[in-house]
């Protein structure tokens, strides 16, 4: 599937189930939206029907509470059934709000921020070690980075040279209850990376061109990790929750809200689907 086609099907599910299921973290599961399709649809080395394989690559998404987005893609993608989506968020469903791994395809469960990276610089570690090719992809939220583990993790990468690790922050600038820059500042962000060592490239992260080039080849002479700052909106495609941090937590209400939400998504469609 084109990964234009894989984001409109994300962010579409993504408005469904939040709105079923009466759960949170739309503006979230907007705004990375394209990162993922782009990485289901270009990147990622997997094989649907042997989840486990060992030479896939693996994919971890630390802002676990963007799980519905990961889910869509996966079931996209041949994972599971494209219907067991409606079951997310649901009593007894393996659907948790923040991703699982008890769902083909994902590799880590997530949800308490801060962990993604650490985990992922121990896959890309044994990686190196095994003599394995496969890359390690973490998705982390900018609000995440006010973690001091992320930071131990960076060093960590650094200090290993561990260029099979492909870090992807979805800087939608911001986080749970206000803008990131006022909460804890973030810039210069990009030259913190640098300082710690890693390969720093800064994209639009809505830029399906832009996100195939920066993932596809991530190689450098001094073998260092690699972090793709991607800058996004949040609530990205549906116009009033972008840039509106009450969509961090509020889910898409009956009536009004879920069908300007709908409408809204059904103009964006790409033709073909």
């Amino acid at each position: 599937m084109e990964s234009l086609e894989l984001a409109w099907k994300i962010r579409r599910h993504g408005i469904d189930m939040t709105h079923i299921s009466k759960g949170s973290h739309i503006g979230s599961v907007l705004s990375v939206a394209d990162i993922i399709a782009v990485l289901y649809s270009d990147i990622v080395k997997f094989d649907n029907k042997k989840p486990k394989w060992d030479e896939r690559d693996r994919v971890i998404l630390s802002k676990g509470h963007a799980g519905a987005a990961i889910y869509a893609a996966l079931a996209e993608s041949g994972f599971f059934d494209v219907k067991e989506l409606k079951t997310h968020y649901a009593d007894g469903s393996r659907l948790s709000g923040h991703v699982s791994h008890k769902i083909p395809g994902i590799d880590l469960s997530t949800g308490s921020l801060g962990h993604g990276l650490s985990v992922g610089t121990g896959m890309a570690l044994a990686g190196k070690k095994n003599k394995k090719d496969y890359r390690v992809f973490v998705i982390l939220g900018d609000g995440e980075c006010d973690e001091g583990s992320v930071w131990e993790a960076a060093l960590f990468a650094n200090h290993y040279r561990l260029d099979n690790l492909v870090a992807i922050i979805d800087h939608n600038h911001m986080q749970s209850l206000d803008f990131c820059d006022k909460t804890i500042e973030l810039s210069p962000f990009a030259d913190k990376w640098k300082a710690f060592g890693w390969n720093v490239k800064e994209i639009d992260g809505h830029n399906h061109n832009e996100l195939r080039e920066a993932l596809r080849n991530t190689e450098n002479e001094n073998s260092k990790p690699t972090v793709i700052i991607a800058n996004t909106i949040k609530g990205k495609g549906i116009s009033f929750m972008e840039n509106n941090i009450l969509w961090h937590y509020r889910f898409p209400h009956e009536g009004e809200e879920y069908d300007c939400a709908i409408r809204e998504l059904e103009l964006q469609k790409p033709k073909g689907l």
